[in-house]
């Protein structure tokens, strides 16, 4: 049940992103040709966890992003998360080990004002890869960012239900056109 709000949430998240870049591309009277294309962005993650079970994260991602048009882009992220935990065992005496995973996320990203601040809504899988974990989740991070020619700086709340946990993280990112 408590799965079932969460993909509710997102689909109505994604849904809202489209109904805002459908908006503001109606509200430009001059029509333009964009240069579509791709761009590609290495990115460093440092998040804290909403739970009590993890203490912080760290990762690393690399996201393919297909322009649309000046004011919406498709994506595709992949990377590696590890979420740490100091203290090995936990008041109810239940052993936490550090949990590393590889998220494969695809998203929509709606750039809001000024061409620079962004919305974005990803939904995906992450995969656990270390500590014994062999589990697989289903994943979804809605954020917002700022972006620039090369930069890409953006906070995003991630959760993965199946692993019990989630987190907000900031991303700083160099992107270039490829």
């Amino acid at each position: 049940m408590k799965f079932t709000r969460k993909i509710k949430a997102a689909t109505a998240a994604i849904m809202a992103l489209f109904f805002v870049a459908s908006l503001q591309a109606q509200s430009t009277s001059e029509i333009r040709n964009y240069d579509q294309g791709f761009r590609l962005g290495v990115g460093l993650n440092g998040g804290i966890p909403t739970n009590s079970k993890y203490d912080w994260a760290l990762g690393g991602d690399v996201r393919l992003q297909y322009d649309l048009s000046k004011k919406t882009s498709l994506t595709l992220t992949t990377g590696f998360t590890n979420l740490f935990n100091y203290s090995e065992v936990k008041d109810n005496m239940e052993e936490v080990k550090d949990l590393g995973f590889i998220p494969a996320k695809a998203g929509f990203k709606a750039f809001i004002w000024e061409d620079r601040f962004y919305l974005l809504g990803e939904v995906g899988a992450a995969f656990a890869v270390t500590n014994g974990y062999n589990d697989t989740s289903f994943l979804w991070a809605p954020g917002i960012g700022y972006a620039t020619k090369f930069i890409d700086v953006s906070v995003r709340y991630e959760d993965v239900p199946n692993f019990d946990t989630n987190q907000v993280a900031l991303r700083l990112a160099y992107g270039f056109k490829l």
